[in-house]
């Protein structure tokens, strides 16, 4: 089964600083779009919903 990993359109094509994510039979993976064949991280679904959430509500705005 190969595996489609996306990253945010919002990243642009010249984003740098980019991550991908893919649906996984484990959960959701994640891995730097500069390095496609370095490390990965796996979280589960409920993980990343909460992630996502976090997010949207400003935790982590560093502005």
């Amino acid at each position: 089964m190969e595996m489609r990993w996306r990253k945010s359109s919002y990243s642009g094509n010249g984003g740098a600083h980019c991550v991908e994510l893919v649906k996984s039979p484990r959960g959701i993976g994640a891995r730097d779009s500069k390095y496609p064949e370095g490390p990965r991280q796996e979280f589960s679904v409920m993980a990343m919903a909460a992630l996502f959430e976090e997010i949207r509500r400003g935790d982590y705005d560093l502005t």
